[in-house]
């Protein structure tokens, strides 16, 4: 044991009182992974711990916890389980499968380039497992030969989830250059989204390394190497390696397209056309074996540069024939000959070995296997007692949910109806019912925008908008109630609020402004409300500027409610000015009383004819009387009409 191994505080320790740690394996950036002992289950597991000086971040806490939830998902062959995740004092750690080989990364290091039997094994089962990761709807987001690790026995498989998201989560993210330079497709660089898609890119990238033994992209800083994927098309790999068949110089290049319209949609499309290629060329996978006396080596996305040594070797795919020719034949007919006379002893070896196997099979083989039953939408202590009938231990958990109603279990892991060992300890996932988000002002963003981002949290309308007339753009959120799942009371979310997913919301939005008819006529007025949904009646009133005839203004509605789609709505039509009545008490006053009289009611006044044809002067205007008006006097006439006085002595 090395010193670094002795003086490791971690050696020997007893993590959470189960896991017996025995030696170090790899440290990395984020991470230090152990083999270890699970003293409940009597195993040896890879026990991935997070750095003390790190324990503290949220960030890769969640980071830590996320990977051990997105590959405790998966349940495939050709994925690294993860069996635990907790919490001992301040550290966090992992316990996932241990696999004593090698990384591909180490393979390749050996081998520089791989044959095409060999590809094809390796990618057939890479392949596979992240096709499993896409179905259950989760986004890897950091393949490389680091993360594919090849073990003693020949199995394949993939593995660090730390950087996994959900396919139906938000995958735009500040943390978009976390994965390894070298294999970042070209959507991460340019707009920070990342989809299935991306993982296929990750892997034509890693394709090409096998086939040609060297990445396609060089640089001497990383944005040099984004840029160039960003901006570049990936070369065929037969350029670099002629032999290689052109069958996988198209499905690099189709992997690698920058538009990620233009890749397989997921693992499961490429692996369909890597299997057609396979009858094609007539290779298919064959059993690996790693290089003996090797570890699991974990990358964490560090780039720490401290992986687990191996002893050196070499990683064949043997060919596998089944044609037998005429004399193999005939000398395994002359073979079988020669051993008939032994065929009681073969009985009787073989009766002793089908019964030590059915005592293997029920005592300690998959016979003893129990199981787990379905316990969804019970309590807790119903599932503990359900789980603790076949021999199962239930180890509460929890999680959101939109459909399980608080405190009832959602689901177990491993899930309802699958085989595990007497004694195993069963995850019971425990609904603390739906998860609640902080939503921003709704009004003033379009219907369309809210109705977007209200969905990303599972927020659906309850029916159509209303609509009222507003000087805000039509289908601009003018209000907004979210009602909780199940109902109860309504919340005005119109200036934010916070929310439970699966709420509902009732939207209010702008029908647009009520058209402008003043001093249109009526029926241009009336025309021009109707093509906004208003009904229109009339009133009318007086008034100076308005001709006669035309519409003055719309009257508001009672009570000064905004207008609605469908209602009426009143016109009010101009009579013209307001008739003023002319006093009767003018007849008899001198002409400058009168015109005072007159001007001040609003009248023009003609006082200067005289019997209807001579001018009369100012100097008159205290002498003549008022003797005759047109229009007469105790009538009326418009506001600004003339009214002529006949003057006498």
């Amino acid at each position: 044991m090395s010193t670094s191994q002795q003086t490791d505080p971690l050696i020997g320790r007893l993590v959470d009182g189960r896991y017996r740690v025995r030696a170090r394996i790899a440290r990395g950036g984020m991470a230090t992974v152990y083999v270890a002992t699970d003293l409940r289950l009597e195993r040896r597991v890879a026990l991935k711990v997070m750095h003390s000086h790190l324990s503290d971040d949220t960030v890769f806490q969640s980071r830590f916890i996320q990977e051990a939830r997105a590959a405790a998902r998966l349940a495939d062959p050709h994925v690294v389980n993860v069996f635990d995740q907790g919490q001992d004092g301040e550290m966090a750690y992992l316990v996932m499968e241990y696999l004593p080989g090698i990384t591909m990364r180490e393979l390749l290091r050996e081998q520089k380039r791989l044959s095409i039997p060999q590809t094809i094994t390796i990618m057939d089962a890479v392949l596979s497992g992240l096709a499993a990761a896409h179905r259950a709807g989760i986004v890897h987001r950091d393949v490389k030969p680091e993360n594919v690790l090849l073990a003693e026995d020949g199995r394949i498989k993939i593995g660090d989830f730390g950087l996994a998201r959900a396919t139906s989560a938000n995958t735009a993210t500040g943390q978009m250059l976390l994965g390894t330079i070298a294999y970042l497709a070209p959507e991460l660089v340019t707009r920070g989204t990342a989809d299935a898609r991306s993982d296929i890119y990750a892997l034509g990238i890693m394709l090409y390394e096998m086939l040609v033994g060297e990445q396609p992209y060089k640089g001497e800083q990383p944005m040099q190497i984004a840029y160039q994927h960003a901006t570049d098309s990936v070369p065929r790999p037969s350029a670099r390696n002629p032999g290689i068949p052109e069958q996988f110089d198209e499905l690099v290049m189709w992997a690698t397209e920058r538009n990620p319209d233009d890749r397989p949609v997921d693992a499961r499309a490429m692996l369909e056309r890597l299997r057609e290629i396979e009858k094609e060329l007539g290779v298919y996978p064959h059993v690996v074996r790693a290089p003996a006396a090797g570890v699991v080596a974990v990358d964490d996305g560090a780039d720490s540069g401290e992986l687990t040594k191996v002893m050196p070797g070499t990683f064949t795919a043997p060919t596998v024939t089944e044609t037998v020719d005429n004399s193999t034949r005939l000398r395994l007919r002359s073979r079988r000959r020669a051993r008939r006379g032994g065929w009681l002893v073969v009985l009787v070896l073989l009766l002793a070995a089908l019964a030590g196997g059915a005592g293997w099979w029920f005592g300690s083989g998959p016979g003893s296997q129990v199981g787990v039953p379905d316990v969804s939408g019970r309590t807790l202590d119903e599932a503990t007692t359900a789980l603790a009938a076949e021999g199962l231990t239930a180890v509460p958990a929890q999680d959101h949910s939109r459909d399980v109603p608080v405190d009832l279990v959602i689901r177990t892991d491993p899930g309802a109806g699958a085989r595990v060992d007497k004694n195993s300890a069963v995850n019971v996932i425990i609904s603390l019912g739906p998860a609640s988000h902080d939503i921003p002002a709704l009004a003033g963003q379009s219907l369309q925008a809210a109705t977007t981002s209200l969905g990303t949290i599972y927020i659906t309308p309850s029916g159509d908008p209303t609509q009222i007339f507003t000087d805000a753009p039509a289908g601009t959120v003018v209000s907004a109630s979210i009602t909780p799942p199940g109902g109860g009371a309504a919340v005005d979310c119109s200036k934010g609020c916070t929310a439970l997913e699966g709420s509902t919301v009732a939207f209010e939005t702008s029908a647009g402004p009520v058209p402008d008819v003043a001093g249109k006529t009526v029926d241009a007025a009336t025309a021009a409300l109707s093509a906004v949904g208003l009904n229109a009646t009339t009133t009318q009133a007086y008034d100076d500027e308005v001709a006669e005839g035309r519409v003055i203004h719309i009257a508001d509605k009672d009570g000064g409610a905004p207008f609605r789609p469908g209602d009426t709505v009143t016109l009010v039509v101009s009579k013209g000015p307001q008739p003023i009545d002319i006093p009767s008490n003018i007849i008899g006053m001198t002409i400058r009383e009168a015109v005072s009289t007159l001007e001040g009611l609003g009248f023009e006044v003609n006082a200067g004819i005289e019997d209807g044809s001579l001018p009369l002067g100012f100097k008159y205007w205290d002498v003549y009387k008022v003797r005759a008006t047109n229009p007469k006097a105790g009538g009326s006439a418009p506001k600004g009409s003339t009214v002529t006085l006949t003057p006498s002595l």
